[in-house]
This record gives structure tokens, C-alpha cells and sequence, in this order.
């Protein structure tokens, strides 16, 4: 870029009510980023001495995100306007020390830095007091349309509704992104009325007065009508993000990488992959994530913000997020891996296998059903199926170690904090609370009881029909008498007889 110096104001204020939600147009996203943010990282390349964003509604929640890139922030309260946006930036305009200040919206993330570093020469090399950048659309609907001059230049920009008949056949639209030469800008602004329904101040207004002074104003037609798109819609919204999208794995092909159907495949814009990696639909890489060479992704996997390096096999359905992958590892499918979660090179993690925030060394298999958290686990170690770290008291979580060549049995619940000695063996079913030493063997489970008899009884019991079962229970339900019971009932009957003898023999006091 020449060394001219100039400024960048993006308008990034409105509420954006066309897309009926609560939260500001520019913080949406598309493409992997808020709108905002794709508009301040075109821009960054083209040596501006400031770019400033003019916020208002949601004026913090859009600094956090422009701010961490250099952009400085200007509150327009209240918002009455494209134009009354810069004449809020004035002052800081003026302070810089800048001549010129390329304007963008903050909802048209589709721009190229390429397509605004040619706006920018095209401006410069007519000595014009504005251009604006243009495109020619099939279905022009929504837009203003640009009135030129016979000599190509501009003499108006009209909004659709102010269209008449002949004009609504134009095809140019105006695309909200300008260069000014500031104090042709300052003199226009300064004689446009807010004499709309909206009692705003349009830049669009500042185009028509600027050549009725007699200035020039330019258009640059922009290569690919589709950077000029905006997010007014959900829809809008939809297609801008499909075209990231689309550019994305256009860029990732070109480099090296298969990817079949690309049309379902979701990649951030950070995300970096590498060559003869292979891609299957419905794959989502996200966030910060790295891909090395000859990786094989699943069907319906998504990563985030995860390494993985060359070599990895990641089967369907697997969902990896914070995560590192080490080379050769092997993952699903239906896997879940989290948290700082591990493998090192040759490790392998199965179906319905859960790791979070552990350490799986080489060579370390977990085929099936398992949860592994806080762990650390030793080189060439096997944890059986159903295998589960219990982390978790309640109140804090705790740490389990398990050492290299351990054969952990199936059903094994390990109850943190635990250690597992170097090639030791646990007994599947065996809940372990106690250290295991190395090379022992560990069983904690309950005896095996065997009650003879008892399944053929029941079914002999289930099989009765229904009412006899029934009868049956109410009587079985009186206890039969014991021993001791029918004794005492026989003595019971012989009292009266024996009282009756008893009465016979005995002697008179006389006698």
C-alpha cells in the first residue's frame, strides 16, 4: 500500500432488528468468527495508522472482541446514522492526523483486504473526494443503486424505496464501504438534513451533495459481488457462513487434503491441516485445531481446539475438544476425549470410550465402554471394558496412576486416589480402593453364592395358573406350626383328662 496516511472507522452501533435477536448484528457469527471481527482482520493489512469501531448497542461485548486486535472504539449515544457514526469520529480523525478514512460496516465479513487495498488505489489515483465500492448483482432487491454520470462518475446513490420505475432496472449497488478525503467529507456532512422517516444522518447523502460541489466521486466494482453480502437476516446470516465455508475447504483442497462432500464439512478459519489427510462428510474442525499429514476423520466427527499429529486414525462420530493426539493413535468410534486429555503415539481409545484430563502413554488400549479421568496411565497398559476412575468425591477430584504393562480387568472401578503398580493385574469385577502393588494380583469383589435349586422353583411358581398361584400364597402365607408349638397344643389336650385322674387318687385328710 502507498504510505498515505489514513484511518478505518467501522460501523458497528446498530442493534440490527431485522434478525430478530437480542444480541448486537455484528457479535453474530459467521464463518468460524463475529461479524465484526472477519471486517477489523481484512482490514489490518492495510497499514492504516488507526481503525476505529464505533460501537453502541452492546458497546462493551463488542469491544472485547474488536479491542484485543489493536482496533480502538468510539460510542455514538444515540445512533442517528451512517453519517452522524463519523461525525461522532471526528474528533479522533482529526487527532490522528489522517487525510483520508476508509469506511466499512461491521456486518460484511465477506471482504477481502485485497478488494479494499484496490479501492484504496483507485481512490488515490483519481484525486477523487470519494469512491465507493460497488457490485453488480442478479437480484439487486434490498439494496441502493448507483446513478452515474456519462462520464462513469457518481452522481447519487438511491435507496430502493426512493427507486423510480427506470431505476429499479439498475443492476449496481452500492455496497456501504467508502474512501473519503476527510475535509471534502466534513463540508458535505455539515450541509446534510436528517429529512427522512428515520431523522438520520445518511452517508449516502453526503454522495449526491459531494457532486452537486462539483467533486469527484468515484465507483470501484468490486470482482466478486459476493463480498459486498451483509447479515440484515438469518438467512443472509446462513449464506454468508455456507460461503466461508466453501473458501475454506477450497483453500484446505488446494493445499493437499481430500474432502469428501465439502459442502457438509464445518472448518474455522485458524484451523491448519495437512497434506493427504482425508476428510469424510460431516466432519467439524473448529476453533485453533491442527490436523497433521495422513490422518484419516471420520463421518460426523467434530474437534476443537485439538492437535493431532500425523498419522491418527479418528473413526466415526467422535467428539475431541482441548485435546492432543499423538502420532499413530487410534480413536473411536463414539469416542470422547476432553479436557487435556492425551494420547501419546500408538495409543488407542475405542467405542464409548471417555477421557478427560488424562495421560494415556504408548501403546495404551481402551477398546470399550470406559471412563478415564485424572489418570495417568503407563506405557503398553490394557484397561478392560467397563473399566471406570471414580475422580470425583463430591468435593474435589482426585488423581488415579496406573503403571506401564498393568492388565486391568472388565468392570474394574478404580476409586481415586489409587496407584497401580508396574505389571499388575486386576481381577474384572473388582472394585480397587487400596494401592496395588507392582506385579500383584488384585481381586476385591463379594464370594459367589450358588442356591441350588432356586431358578426351577420359581419358574415351577410363575408357571401356576392365575388364582391358584394366588390361593396357594394365601395359605403358604400362615407359618406351619413348629415342634414345639404342636407339643404344647397336645398338652394342652391331655390337662383336663389328667386333672380328671389326678382328682380320683388322691386321699381324703382323713384318710
Amino acid at each position: 500500500m502507498p504510505s498515505a496516511r489514513f484511518a478505518i472507522v467501522i460501523l458497528a452501533a446498530g442493534k440490527g432488528t431485522r434478525l430478530k435477536s437480542n444480541r448486537a448484528k455484528v457479535l453474530h457469527c459467521a464463518g468460524g468468527r463475529p461479524l465484526v471481527e472477519h471486517v477489523v482482520l481484512a482490514c489490518q493489512p492495510l497499514g492504516a495508522t488507526e481503525i476505529h469501531v464505533v460501537v453502541g448497542h452492546q458497546a462493551d461485548e463488542v469491544r472485547a472482541v474488536v479491542e484485543p486486535f489493536g482496533a480502538k472504539t468510539i460510542l455514538q449515544q444515540p445512533q442517528l446514522g451512517t453519517g452522524h457514526a463519523l461525525l461522532t469520529a471526528r474528533a479522533a480523525l482529526e487527532a490522528a492526523g489522517v487525510a483520508e478514512v476508509l469506511v466499512l460496516p461491521g456486518d460484511s465479513p465477506l471482504i477481502r483486504t485485497e478488494t479494499l487495498a484496490a479501492l484504496l488505489r483507485a481512490h488515490r489515483a483519481d484525486g477523487a473526494a470519494a469512491t465507493v465500492l460497488t457490485a453488480t448483482l442478479e437480484a439487486p432487491q434490498g439494496y441502493g443503486r448507483i446513478l452515474r454520470n456519462p462520464d462513469g462518475t457518481v452522481a447519487a446513490i438511491v435507496e430502493e424505496k426512493a427507486l423510480s420505475a427506470e431505476q429499479r432496472t439498475l443492476r449496481e449497488v452500492n455496497s456501504s464501504i467508502y474512501v473519503f478525503s476527510l475535509p471534502q467529507l466534513w463540508s458535505a456532512l455539515g450541509q446534510v438534513r436528517p429529512e427522512n422517516i428515520h431523522c438520520e444522518i445518511y452517508l449516502t447523502d453526503a454522495i449526491e451533495l459531494l457532486h452537486r460541489s462539483g467533486h469527484t466521486v468515484r465507483a470501484e466494482c468490486a470482482a466478486d459481488a459476493r463480498e459486498i453480502l451483509g447479515c440484515n437476516t438469518r438467512a443472509e446470516l446462513a449464506e454468508v457462513d455456507r460461503i466461508f465455508r466453501q473458501r475454506k475447504c477450497a483453500d484446505v483442497m488446494a493445499a493437499g487434503v481430500t474432502i469428501y462432500l465439502p459442502e457438509t464439512v464445518l472448518i474455522d478459519p485458524d484451523v491448519q491441516v495437512g497434506t493427504d489427510t482425508v476428510i469424510e462428510p460431516g466432519v467439524q474442525l473448529l476453533g485453533a485445531t491442527r490436523v497433521g499429514t495422513n490422518c484419516w476423520i471420520g463421518t460426523g466427527s467434530v474437534l476443537v481446539d485439538t492437535v493431532v499429529e500425523d498419522e491418527v486414525l479418528i473413526q466415526q462420530n467422535c467428539r475431541i475438544s482441548g485435546s492432543r493426539l499423538g502420532r499413530g493413535s487410534r480413536v473411536g468410534p463414539f469416542a470422547h476425549l476432553r479436557d487435556g486429555a492425551e494420547l501419546r503415539p500408538g495409543a488407542r481409545v475405542g467405542n464409548y470410550v471417555e477421557v478427560k484430563k488424562s495421560l494415556l502413554a504408548e501403546g495404551v488400549k481402551a477398546m470399550h465402554l470406559t471412563y478415564l479421568g485424572d489418570a495417568t496411565i503407563g506405557p503398553h497398559t490394557n484397561i478392560g471394558a467397563g473399566t471406570i476412575t471414580c475422580n470425583y468425591d463430591g468435593v474435589r477430584k482426585h488423581p488415579t496412576t496406573i503403571g506401564e504393562r498393568v492388565f486391568v480387568g472388565s468392570g474394574t472401578e478404580l476409586v481415586a486416589p489409587v496407584t497401580v503398580g508396574d505389571g499388575a493385574y486386576i481381577a474384572a469385577g473388582s472394585t480397587i480402593t487400596d494401592p496395588v502393588p507392582a506385579d500383584a494380583l488384585a481381586i476385591a469383589r463379594a464370594r459367589q453364592v450358588n442356591k441350588k435349586g432356586w431358578a426351577a422353583a420359581r419358574r415351577a411358581r410363575l408357571s401356576q395358573p392365575v388364582g391358584t398361584e394366588h390361593r396357594k400364597t394365601s395359605v403358604d402365607k400362615r407359618k406351619p406350626p413348629t415342634q414345639t408349638a404342636k407339643r404344647n397344643h397336645r398338652e394342652r389336650k391331655r390337662a383336663p383328662a389328667a386333672r380328671k385322674a389326678g382328682s380320683r387318687h388322691r386321699k381324703s385328710p382323713r384318710g
